[in-house]
C-alpha cells in the first residue's frame, strides 16, 4: 500500500490500464457523489466487506478512497493481507477531491 496525494493518485491511475477505483464510504456518503467509474464496497460491512473484496481480481491495481483517507488506508491494509499487491490510498479522501464527480 502507498499513500498518495491527489496529484500522484490521478497520475498513477491514468497511467494504469489495469486499474480499479474503489470507494469504501457509507451509502449516505456515496449519495453526495462518487469519483467517476468507482465501484462501491462499504468498509463498515465488516465481514461483508471482506467477502466482496475477495471476489475482486487480485491482479488489478486498486485506487482506494473514503471521505478523509483513514478508512481507505485500513481497506488497503485489509486488501494487502488478502493478497492484493497493488493498492493506493488517496490522502485527504473525497472531502479534498478536486476532480470530476458523478452520481451513482
Amino acid at each position: 500500500m502507498a499513500d498518495l496525494s491527489q496529484h500522484e493518485w490521478i497520475t498513477k491511475l491514468e497511467a494504469d490500464n489495469n486499474a480499479v477505483v474503489l470507494d469504501v464510504r457509507t451509502p449516505e456518503e456515496v449519495a453526495e457523489g462518487i469519483i467517476p467509474n468507482a465501484i462501491h464496497i462499504d468498509i463498515f460491512k465488516g465481514q461483508g466487506f471482506i467477502d466482496e473484496v475477495q471476489q475482486l481480481d487480485k491482479t488489478k491495481t486498486y485506487f482506494v478512497y473514503c471521505k478523509a483517507g483513514g478508512r481507505s488506508g485500513q481497506a488497503c491494509g485489509v486488501m494487502n493481507q488478502l493478497g492484493f499487491n497493488k493498492t493506493y490510498n488517496l490522502l485527504g479522501g473525497f472531502s479534498e477531491w478536486e476532480g470530476e464527480v458523478s452520481s451513482l
